[in-house]
């Protein structure tokens, strides 16, 4: 064979080889599944799917278990959830609720109706301190039922409703504050008017009278003018003035002064 057959013959064998398609090695293959596996496992860094938790999902849940729980009660009320008038056709009545804040904090209250043009409350909302209770009167006119019907036997379709509002401390009541702390209202109770036979005497007709002479007392008590420091009763009935009792000690000192002197 002459030197040029050689030639030719083993520069085949040469590009044959890089012609053959490229097999990786035992471990290369090994490095690339693990590198594979290492991309497929989950990732426990600080990111927000690192311990699987959803923030937005947890405080939704949490809102709607708050929402679940009862109300925590400001004010208590009494009667409960009912408001009794007696049943006088054609007048004006009157009903009372006695309201006490039995919070650790100030309290304020409104009053709202579904019939404003037949019924209003006196006060209509007030600020209570902790522990402070006060009555309220509630004005309705009844009006004549059609066919001579009987409104003791039938319910009526006015109510009310009381919300509670906390506030930071003694202030001025001001109606406008359940306007501009809307998110912070709590309905208190939904009232159920009752009519009463004023001619029966039964329990919530004696508890009725009794809460509205209550009212009528601190009616009159709130009407009641302070007390000013005027002149000072002594003793049974000695009235003195303050400015003559005065002048009297300074004229006794200046006559000590003139004996002293001589």
């Amino acid at each position: 064979m002459t030197i040029a057959d050689q030639k030719s013959s083993s520069d085949g064998k040469v590009w044959g080889f890089f012609k053959r398609p490229f097999r990786p090695s035992g471990n290369t293959t090994v490095t690339t599944s693990s590198t594979s596996s290492s991309h497929n496992a989950p990732q426990h860094g600080n990111g927000p799917q690192g311990d699987g938790s959803n923030p937005s999902a947890t405080n939704s849940v949490s809102s709607v278990a708050r929402s679940l729980l009862p109300t925590r009660r400001r004010l208590k009320l009494d009667p409960h959830n009912k408001l009794y008038f007696p049943c006088e056709p054609g007048k004006q009545v009157r009903s009372a609720i006695r309201i006490k804040n039995t919070s650790k904090s100030y309290v304020a209250f409104k009053f709202q109706t579904t019939a404003p043009k037949s019924c209003f409350m006196r006060p209509p909302g007030a600020i209570l301190s902790p522990g402070e209770s006060i009555i309220a009167t509630v004005f309705k006119f009844v009006e004549v039922p059609e066919n001579n019907e009987k409104l003791v036997d039938q319910k009526s379709r006015v109510k009310f409703k009381i919300m509670s509002l906390k506030v930071k401390g003694a202030m001025d009541y001001v109606p406008e504050l359940f306007d501009e702390l809307k998110d912070q209202v709590a309905i208190e109770q939904i009232l159920r008017v009752v009519f009463l036979d004023p001619e029966r005497s039964t329990p919530a007709m004696e508890k009725l009278k009794r809460q509205l002479a209550d009212a009528d007392a601190a009616l009159e008590e709130r009407k009641k003018p302070p007390e000013d420091a005027g002149p000072k009763i002594i003793g049974e009935g000695l009235v003195i003035d303050e400015w003559k009792e005065r002048r009297e000690r300074y004229l006794a000192r200046q006559q000590v002064e003139g004996v002293d002197s001589a």
